[in-house]
């Protein structure tokens, strides 16, 4: 009688399991002992064995024998098997280091402590280690995530492109009591105080689309140049409109902050536009698939609003309209929604 012929059909045997029965077997000469230093049961450790044997078309151990005799077969396939067994492990391992290796993310600095903390925890909660890395300027991460020293960065983006969308508005230490403050009321006249008010823009939001409208608006209704600042960073723009009665370009969460009194811009509605990117050919949808919530409260959004929404205009109002039909030099005084 000739060799057996290896059955084919056997192909859905679990060849790593399988084979690390086999080696552990093997190794120690017996079924019982080799099963339990695999984990694994006895019967277990026997049926898949004889998968093997089945698979391969021979024996790999002698039946006969009281103890787990290798047959000749079986000695020359044991090597085999522990490379099998060995590279399991490697690339086991290797795919638990690149689960726990850091999702380095760079940030923008209007996300609070708080905010990040509840990221990086519900991040843990998927299995991701995220490590943000804050950064002010929203061409740093841009350049960050471009060359690589970041796996992703949260960018900041035209309205249109968003993922997120923040809207913004200005604050003040002092309640204005309006519904809106309109920058044409911050106008000086001859006789101008020695400091008018000024707006300050943090560096978040020094961008094309939300500073040059708001300096072709300066210019529109005649405030000097040096009324519209763009600050060094967050904290020093905060401390101006704390100490003096200036006001902080910022999203309403950051006003709430600082204690500030938060109202939208009444010839204009800004957003802030945040998308998220990935370095090289790196696919951000899982990040964001996942951590999307997260990353949205964490920027001062509201997942569910109308991207680019102005909370205190009227539904269906044009900002530019409104800004090209009111006169300049007498802003409106409508039940509220009046001066600075």
């Amino acid at each position: 009688m000739g060799p057996a012929v290896p059955d084919r059909r056997a192909g859905t045997v679990d060849l790593v399991a399988a084979c690390r029965a086999f080696v552990s077997v093997g190794e120690r000469g017996s079924f019982t002992v080799g099963a339990a230093a695999a984990g694994m049961s006895q019967p277990v450790a026997s049926r898949r064995v004889a998968a093997l044997e089945k698979r391969w078309g021979e024996q790999l151990f002698e039946r006969a024998a009281r103890r787990a005799v290798l047959t000749p077969f079986g000695r020359d396939m044991l090597p085999a098997a522990r490379r099998v067994v060995l590279a399991a492990d490697v690339l086991e391992q290797d795919a638990l280091s690149a689960r726990r290796k850091p999702w380095r993310l760079a940030v923008p600095g209007v996300c609070s402590t708080l905010g990040l903390a509840r990221l990086v925890a519900e991040a843990r909660e998927h299995g991701i280690v995220l490590e943000p890395r804050v950064v002010q300027a929203p061409a740093e991460r841009a350049e960050l995530v471009r060359s690589q020293q970041v796996r992703a960065a949260l960018l900041a983006v035209v309205p249109d492109e968003a993922t997120w969308t923040v809207p913004l508005g200005l604050a003040a230490a002092r309640d204005p009591d309006v519904r809106r403050v309109y920058v044409e009321t911050l106008r000086v006249g001859r006789t101008a105080p020695d400091r008018p008010r000024r707006i300050w823009i943090q560096p978040e939001d020094d961008v094309p689309h939300i500073r040059d409208p708001l300096t072709r608006l300066r210019d529109a209704v005649g405030l000097r140049p040096s009324q519209l600042r763009v600050a060094p960073d967050l904290m020093t723009a905060a401390a101006e409109a704390l100490a003096s009665d200036d006001l902080l370009l910022c999203s309403p969460a950051q006003a709430a902050e600082l204690a500030l009194h938060w109202r939208p811009v009444g010839e204009m509605a800004p957003v802030r536009g945040f998308a998220l990117a990935a370095a090289a050919s790196g696919d951000p949808r899982r990040i964001r698939e996942r951590l999307g919530g997260a990353m949205a409260r964490c920027l001062g959004a509201d997942p569910g609003a109308d991207p680019g929404a102005d909370p205190g205009a009227d539904p269906g109002a044009d900002p530019a309209a409104r800004t090209a039909a009111r006169p300049a030099a007498h802003p409106p005084h409508d039940g509220g929604a009046g001066t600075a």
